[in-house]
């Protein structure tokens, strides 16, 4: 979206429904390149749902629609509104802050100095692939791969891998090779260049690859540990693949989904020889989000 014509759509929705609204458009606008976001108008308040975007405003409507209709809802009132022509790239990266989150110190390029003794660093900018880090799920999932066993994660995968963060934490935590697909080759690139700004770019293979089907990850398998932050109704269609590239005593991390959806995933993954581990929740936009670690029979 840098330098190009960035069109907002934007509508209130009762705080309610905030989250089934952010979670259904962004499903179905998020590979197309939009970014779906929300702030609270007042405080126990509705809420301004906004959709950003320079791509087909056709499937904008659509998915507005088919959203209104998933929730139960009549379609809201909504108009673009052309904003003005700024690299809008540059200017989320100027207001991305470094962070601590578990063992890793998360900053962009631009700031070097600061670093808290101890901490790794992952030096990640904001961009047009999503995961800077500062996502409830993501923090979620730093948060997670520092209680896992390092001799029990030899052979890793992240599965939508986007900016790479989480395979390039995996790589610095454990200094070893990790594997990453995602299915916009777009975010491939960002992550392998990611990589390499982080100094792993020989410990770190990334593949374009709708979930695991690219042959370079297939043929990996069995997998001690799959981590796939993308969204519930991916991670539902999944669980089969996921149980069939795992190890038995193998895991997964799964993330971006909202807490209200955990128990659904949790009982598919259940099915499909998953046990409950642990979970972490953290809040992100007035949402709670959570992360799982499940472990296969």
């Amino acid at each position: 979206m840098s330098m190009s014509k960035v069109r907002k759509a934007g509508f209130v929705a009762p705080a309610a429904q905030r989250a089934g609204w952010e979670t259904l458009l962004e499903e179905r606008l998020g590979e197309e390149g939009f970014i779906v976001a929300s702030c609270e108008i007042s405080r126990d308040g509705p809420w301004r749902i906004d959709i950003f975007g320079d791509g087909d405003a056709a499937l904008v409507e659509t998915a507005i629609a088919a959203a209104a209709q998933a929730l139960g809802l009549d379609q809201p009132g909504w108009q673009w509104e052309e904003l003005p022509d700024i690299d809008w790239v540059a200017e989320n990266q100027r207001s991305f802050r470094p962070f601590a989150v578990g063992p890793f110190w998360v900053h962009p390029s631009h700031v070097t100095e600061g670093r808290p003794s101890g901490l790794l660093p992952l030096r990640i900018d904001a961009g047009l692939a999503f995961g800077t880090g500062t996502h409830a799920t993501t923090r979620g999932c730093l948060e997670m791969l520092a209680t896992l066993d390092p001799a029990e994660t030899v052979k890793g995968v992240d599965v939508g891998c986007g900016s790479g963060i989480l395979a390039i934490a995996m790589a610095k935590l454990w200094k070893r090779p990790v594997f990453g697909g995602d299915n916009d080759a777009e975010a491939v690139d960002v992550a392998r260049e990611n990589a390499g700004l982080n100094g792993v770019p020989d410990l770190c293979s990334f593949f374009v690859s709708p979930g695991l089907q690219a042959e370079a990850l297939a043929a990996r398998a069995p997998y001690d540990l799959i981590v796939a932050n993308i969204l519930a109704s991916p991670l539902l269609d999944l669980a089969e693949v996921f149980a069939a590239a795992v190890r038995p005593g193998g895991r997964v991390l799964l993330s971006g989904l909202l807490v209200e959806q955990a128990a659904l995933i949790v009982s598919t993954y259940g099915r499909c020889g998953f046990t409950f581990e642990r979970r972490i929740d953290l809040e992100t936009g007035g949402a709670w989000w959570r992360s799982l670690v499940l472990r296969r029979s």
